[in-house]
This record gives C-alpha cells, structure tokens and sequence, in this order.
C-alpha cells in the first residue's frame, strides 16, 4: 500500500489528469445537510411547506424488484410518513402495490424502497406521497427473463455543474423505448466555486468534507430539471467514481485531500458513501463495507453485466510518472518498468478480480459481457512500441496503464489457457476522460506479429481479444484544443478506431444477440438549455469476433412503453 501524499491544492481551471493528452502534446513534440441548507435558493424557499423538490428516482432492477428513491422536503426535523403506490399505467389505475415507509433526519429524509413482487421485463409506474401532498409520477422496469432479442442502454459519466447545463441528460431522458441507464461515475464533483469550471456555482460554495456537505450536493444535483428527467423516466444503474469522493481517490487518500487541512481521508470517505446511498437509487451490496459495491445484472440470455468498483476500495496510491509533466495532478511520461512492474499493487483488488474473472468464464448462456468500469482499459501511449522493448511511453498513471499487471490478469482470463477457454463477446464501458474513444482490447497492440505470437493486427483486427467505449462527458472539459493530434495518437495506438476529444454528449448501445452496437451522441451546446443534438458514429462488435467494425445508426423499437406523464 502506498502512502499519502500531501500536496498544496491550487485552483483547477483545466482538466487535472484529464488534461493527459496536453501531456501528450508535449511528450509526442519531445518524441516526434443535514436536513435542508440549499443555499438560500428555490428549494429553501419552498422548505416552510412539505414537498418534493428533488424528483423521484428508479435503480438497480432485478428480475422482480427495483429500487425506488424520493426526498421529501419537510419544514422542521420530524419524521414523516411516506405512502407509495406502483402500477402498470401511466394514470396509476392497475394498482399492483402500495406501502409506506418513515422518512427522517437520519437519511437526510430520503425514501428507499426496494420493492419486491414483480414481473420480470415489465415497465412499471410509481408515486409517493405524504399526506395529500404528491410525488410526480416516476416510470421504471424490471428486467428480463429467458430469451431477450433486443436491449437498448444509454451511458453517461462526468457531469460537472460548474461547466454548463445537463442537455445531455434531457436527450436520454427522451428516448422512450431505453431499458436502462448507466452512469459509469462522476455523477457528483466536490469541487468548490472556481476550483474547476466557472459557468455555474455549487451549493455550497466551497469543496464539500462533511456528511452535510455531501448531502447538499447531492441535493442540488437532484434538482436539475434534465437530471431529474432522466431519472423520472428510466431506472439507472450506477458507480462511482472518483469525485463522489474527491479527484484521482485511491484507498487511502487522493490528490485532492489534504489531511492537514481537510482531515481524516477515511471519514470524508464514509461522509461521501453515506450521502451517496442516501441520494441514490442504489442497493447496498454489502452493509457492513459500504466501500464494497461491486455487483453484477443477468439481463435475461442476453448479457450479463458487470459494474466494478475502482477507487476506494482496494486501489493502491497512483505512482509517480517517472518524467513529470504536470506534478500537481500527478501526471507525466512513464514507462512499464519500476514500481510499475510489481504484480501486487491492486486497482480492483484480488477479491473483486477473483469474482469478475469467476463471472466472465462461468456465464456461457450470456451472449454478452458487459462490464461497466470508470477507467480507461485500453493502453494509451504517447510513444507506441511493443511490450518486450519496455520503451513505451504511457501518459495516465490513474487509469489502468498504470496498473499494468493486475490488467494483464484480465487479458490472460480473456486469452484462455490449458485449464480454461477463453473468453469472447465482451465489451468493456467505460467513463472519466471526458471524451470519446472506440478500441480493440489486445494485450500489445502495437506487436505486429500474428496473433498466434501474442500480436495484433491494426487493419484487421486480429488479435484483439474484446472491445471497449468510452463515454464522453455530459458537461466536463474535454480537449477541445487538440483534436489535431488525434492522427498521431492513433499512429502510436492502432487499436483505436475512434477519437474524439472535444464534444459532449452520450452513448446508445443497442444490443441483439448477433452484435453490440454503440452510437456516439453529442449535444450542440452546454452553454445553456438547447435541445439540439446529433449523431456521430458508430460502432459495433459482432458475436464471436472480439474487435471492432463500423456500424450504422440504429432505429428505435417499434413499440416503446408510454413515458411517465
């Protein structure tokens, strides 16, 4: 386990270690609450009467339950009791449950149901209440059981306030015929007014620390109309990442905790887990190690997803890079020697790769493996020369080039061996870099060998092993300055077959059992509330292939359940 390092924290106003391919640049030229303080806004001015001001919220579904989520804004500290109501049309006529539950201070007067008793595949229409006082109406589904033939999910990860309006989240909120969202982490950032970002303000205004302060982020997060409208209209599966806590977080600190100033890392961290199971609709795993919030999905035959956990709960320190380009956000030019080498430094930690591994190799009538994870798999390199020479130069030390041998575990499950075949049709999801990327996932993209000799061939795919997508972010700073490199990038990494750094939007994946596809969607602007968007690309893995070809844009289903009204 590394130790902590402590560093004074200067303002942000670029992108910390999403700013790695700046980095780039210069390596590729030297190479060639606790109840209701909402910050004197609309909410507290509605907080002298009973209401529900934070929407309503669906997640994690199973086969026969969903979880659903409300906060009730209530005028004093007291309980209240919470009345809810499911049923199978919009206007909440074929009542299938009803119940109620106690709301109050010890869960900032969050509402959690999971309920139970459900058809499998169903689409489900939900309301709270207190009293006579009403709830909107929510929308949500079940999953699927036995033959699936079609699966449609929208990803999206980094939504920073502080840099524009949530268009994004508007756009998936639309799309009727979805059968789940996955945000891949950043929901929240704890960053102060003017640490990173300028075009709105945070509540409060300075870097949330405390359980209060944690709430109160969460809290007007859940106010944004966009956000609100996503979550009222589909169920969402998500994780975090790291600013649910705090920037590039590890274990046992992160590069934007000072413990001098800011305290214990441990008691921040359980601050950040309790609000974030507070305000969202997430199941706990595990109640006796809320760190532990790895799980996994079976979506009828269809796929099988897995959503990992990557920061704090085993992850060893970030190293040094060896040539530091940007020292306070840790990021540099380094290679696969050192430090970089040791076999037992965890990014997921044995207990959790166990388990992923166990799954991959264990879910034959899973046409597809899903893994939804939050930073980048493939290796992304500013010089690209084969493993054996220990000459590549790599750029992130957060994502999991920085990590080398434990994803060498994945690659060697992926490949197969004597005891155990190998592992086709996954398809890795990833957020964090605040920009678009397609990938073929190889072990040494850049050894032009067959793949019989451990190669990979950049022309025809050969030798990959699976695919990865990578979400742009909903607000966060891309690169916008540098889409010029994109040519040299992709020179040094052949497995890329998709780059964009400087659009804001989601992706659409639509699922058969013949392919994975997935569509980039961008935004016209963040600046303020616009309803323009467009498509870009496409790209998609075909069953039993393992790497990447064009695709097309694909057609809403024919028949979509009715949004909540």
């Amino acid at each position: 386990m590394g130790q902590q390092r402590s560093r004074r924290k200067p303002k942000r106003e670029g992108l910390d270690r999403r700013n790695f391919l700046k980095s780039a640049a210069a390596g590729l030229a030297a190479s060639t609450l606790p109840l209701l303080p909402e910050g004197g806004n609309a909410a507290q001015a509605q907080a002298a009467t009973l209401s529900f001001v934070h929407g309503v919220a669906s997640g994690d579904p199973l086969q026969d339950r969903v979880i659903l989520w409300t906060r009730v804004t209530v005028p004093g500290a007291g309980p209240v009791t919470v009345g809810y109501v499911i049923a199978t049309d919009p206007a909440l006529l074929t009542i299938v449950q009803t119940g109620s539950t106690i709301a109050d201070a010890s869960s900032d007067h969050t509402v959690k149901i999971d309920a139970a008793g459900l058809e499998a595949g169903r689409t489900y229409y939900y309301r709270f209440n207190v009293g006579t006082v009403l709830s909107p109406i929510g929308r949500t589904k079940t999953l699927p059981v036995g033959n699936v033939d079609r699966l449609r999910i929208a990803v999206a990860s980094c939504s920073s306030l502080a840099h524009g309006f949530f268009n994004a989240y508007a756009r998936i909120a639309e799309r009727a015929d979805l059968d789940l969202v996955l945000h891949l982490g950043d929901y929240i950032y704890e960053y102060g007014n003017g640490d990173f970002g300028a075009a709105r303000t945070y509540e409060p205004a300075h870097e949330i620390l405390t359980l209060a302060d944690y709430r109160q982020r969460h809290g007007q997060y859940k106010r944004e109309p966009e956000l609100q409208e996503l979550h009222r209209q589909h169920p969402i599966v998500a994780i975090w990442d790291d600013h649910e806590f705090a920037n590039n977080a590890w274990t046992g600190g992160a590069e934007n905790h000072s413990p001098d100033t800011e305290g214990d890392w441990a008691t921040r961290v359980a601050f950040a887990l309790q609000a974030y199971y507070e305000w969202m609709p997430t199941r706990v795993p595990d109640a006796n190690d809320l760190r532990r919030n790895w799980r996994n999905f079976s979506i009828g035959n269809l796929a099988d997803l897995y959503m990992l956990e990557e920061r704090v709960g085993a992850r060893d320190v970030q190293l040094e890079p060896q040539v530091a380009l940007l020292p306070e956000a840790g990021l540099g030019v380094f290679r696969q020697t050192g430090e970089f080498t040791d076999p037992a430094r965890q990014l997921l930690g044995v207990t959790q790769e166990d388990w992923l591994i166990t799954g991959l190799r264990s879910a034959p009538q899973a046409k597809w493996k899903l893994i939804g994870q939050g930073v980048m798999f493939a290796q992304l390199k500013v010089v690209g020369l084969p493993n054996a020479t220990r000459l590549s130069q790599f750029l992130n030390v957060d994502q999991w080039d920085g990590y080398n041998p434990r994803r060498d575990r994945i690659f060697d499950a992926l490949t197969g061996n004597e005891q155990n075949d190998a592992v086709d049709n996954v398809v890795v999801l990833t957020g964090d870099i605040h920009c678009s990327w397609a990938a073929d996932i190889t072990p040494d993209p850049n050894r032009l060998l067959g793949p019989r000799f451990g190669g990979y061939n950049g022309l025809t795919g050969a030798g990959s092993r699976a695919v990865e997508f990578v979400c742009t972010s909903i607000t966060s700073a891309g690169l916008d300055n540098l889409q010029a490199l994109v040519p040299v990038i992709r020179a040094n990494n052949p497995h890329f077959k998709y780059i964009n750094l400087n659009q804001r939007g989601y992706m659409l994946l639509d699922i058969t059992p013949e392919r994975v596809s997935n569509e980039w969607w961008y935004v016209d602007t963040i600046d303020r509330r616009d309803a323009g968007q467009s498509f870009a690309i496409a790209f998609e893995n075909r069953r039993n292939e393992n790497r990447l070809r064009r695709g097309t844009q694909s057609a809403p289903k024919a028949v979509a359940p009715l949004p909540a009204p």
